[in-house]
């Protein structure tokens, strides 16, 4: 028996080419400092956030439409 050549795609999918694992920097006192302060800041803008919340909705008036 002959194999005949498929065409187009031959035998399913074909695997990607896998990835190169990045090596792990290590971390100086700069990015340490940075990265403490991004988290600084993330915690702030939560707590402002959960306070925002506490009071409510800020536009509780505005248009009222007529019971007409």
């Amino acid at each position: 028996m002959r194999r005949i050549a498929m065409s187009g795609r031959e035998g399913g999918k074909k695997k990607p080419l896998r990835q190169a694992k990045k090596d792990k920097k290590e971390l100086d006192e700069d990015d340490l400092a940075f990265k403490q302060k991004q988290q600084e800041e993330k915690r702030k803008l939560k707590e402002l956030q959960d306070k925002a919340k506490a009071k409510g909705p800020l536009l509780t008036g505005g248009i009222k439409k007529s019971g007409k």
